[in-house]
């Protein structure tokens, strides 16, 4: 059994002081201070998929996670991270863009294209295997981290969301526990506990 992390949007933008949609949010400590250093002392990497959400954005008025500038920076030390880095323009993994990420260049407007988010996938992550987990870590877990759940799931991946790992838009405690217990996340995808993902990984770093 292989077990693959994926972080999804922790940038700057939401998780940092000054970002533009800055919350308080538990698990960006969770994951800086006991789950990049797991990572590390383990030897693992974590794959990551970030946001470009400069205008023009048909249907959303919002210009953040820039290109260039610090709230588009991951939180994420480079060292731990699997290449490439996964970029999405809209709260689905599978909207793109041409010139997506460049700081240099005028961004086009958003479409799908999720045959290039097959290939990057099949690349850092592999195809999916019956007994293989995905594990979502990230930012929010009621948008982009559920979009993110649903389209893995639509693909054949078996999908956990780390619960230490997530949060919601807003930081409360209170609505992260609904979410994690509601059936739309339970359709596409498995709440664990931390205690549990690294029983997991100790099987896989004994293999």
């Amino acid at each position: 059994m292989a077990i693959k992390i994926i972080s999804v949007d922790l940038q700057k933008e939401f998780s940092s002081f000054g970002g533009k949609h800055y919350r308080p949010h538990s698990n960006v400590g969770f994951i800086r201070d006991t789950l990049v250093p797991y990572l590390r002392q383990n030897d693992l990497k974590i794959a990551e998929i970030i946001s470009d959400y400069r205008k023009p954005r048909l249907g959303h008025k919002d210009d953040s996670c820039r290109p260039g500038e610090r709230g588009y920076e991951s939180e994420l030390p480079s060292d731990i991270k699997l290449t490439p880095v996964w970029v999405k323009c809209m709260n689905s993994p599978i909207w793109t863009r041409k010139n997506i990420g460049n700081p240099y260049k005028k961004p086009g407007l958003p479409y799908q294209d999720p045959k290039s988010f097959g290939n990057w996938l099949h690349k850092v992550i592999g195809m999916p295997k019956i007994l293989d987990k995905i594990v979502l870590v990230g930012l929010t877990l009621d948008c982009c981290v559920l979009c993110t759940a649903q389209e893995l799931n639509f693909r054949g991946y078996a999908v956990n969301i780390l619960a230490e790992g997530v949060d919601v838009y807003s930081g409360n405690a209170k609505e992260k526990k609904m979410i994690l217990n509601s059936h739309p996340l339970l359709y596409w995808a498995k709440p664990i506990s931390w205690h549990a993902l690294k029983g997991m990984l100790k099987t896989t770093i004994s293999d």
